[in-house]
């Protein structure tokens, strides 16, 4: 038996036509960024089936779906992955990746436990950012019932956990208080370098959104020129 296959199967079911950005192209997605970044690792000892599979089963059940059980998804996949005799210390590591790498706040710097976690949580972050990443915030957001953009709301970045999982915030907000953050925590030279451009088309689109709505914001306005002088 193939487990990365069945286990590929048993994801897609699942998460196939998902309306958040959390849907199963995401996942495919992020499992090909994991395939890219092992490529150089290898010379290092990874465990490549581990960094397959904890890349098909990092959204299986996410606690933003699950009342912020941050458990949530960790039970899910040893669920799985115990029902298909996988070794039960690839099961462990697998179930730990799930749980550590997920965005927690601006407080927090989620820091993995062994490379495979971090190709997967690279993996993970470099689909939340750049035209995709774009995509999928404003996918969440609509999911979620925020509003697109408030100039009267202004983003809460340094979050807490609490904070971070509790907060009614914009869209816009988002990428203050997240996604523009991402590129400084990418643990990988590959991503790193992915994520610069990415970081910059982000950019590029926050600057025309903010110029074409027109609005007295100083805040966000002076928040992105600071992140436009980092990037230069």
């Amino acid at each position: 038996m193939d487990i990365v296959k069945e286990t590929e199967n048993y994801v897609k079911l699942k998460l196939l036509g998902e309306g958040s950005g959390h849907d199963w192209w995401h996942v495919k997605r992020v499992y090909d960024n994991s395939l890219m970044l092992l490529k150089h690792d290898m010379n290092q000892n990874v465990n490549e089936r581990v960094v397959k599979l904890g890349a098909l089963l990092h959204d299986i059940a996410d606690w933003k779906f699950n009342h912020g059980d941050e458990k949530a998804g960790p039970r899910a996949a040893r669920k799985w992955l115990e029902s298909q005799n996988v070794a039960q210390d690839d099961v462990n590591h697998v179930c730990q990746i799930i749980y550590d790498l997920s965005f927690k706040g601006g407080k927090s710097r989620s820091p993995m436990k062994t490379i495979e976690g971090e190709i997967v949580q690279d993996a993970d972050r470099l689909d939340a950012i750049g035209a995709i990443g774009i995509a999928r915030a404003f996918a969440y957001g609509g999911y979620k019932g925020q509003e697109l953009y408030n100039p009267l709301i202004l983003p809460k970045e340094n979050q807490t956990v609490a904070e971070y999982k509790s907060q009614q915030t914009t869209t816009i907000n988002h990428f203050f208080e997240k996604l523009l953050l991402l590129k400084d925590r990418m643990n990988t030279r590959p991503a790193k370098e992915i994520a610069m451009k990415r970081q910059r088309f982000m950019i590029d689109f926050l600057d025309a959104f903010l110029k074409e709505n027109q609005a007295e914001d100083s805040w966000h306005a002076a928040r992105l020129d600071r992140y436009k002088a980092m990037d230069r």
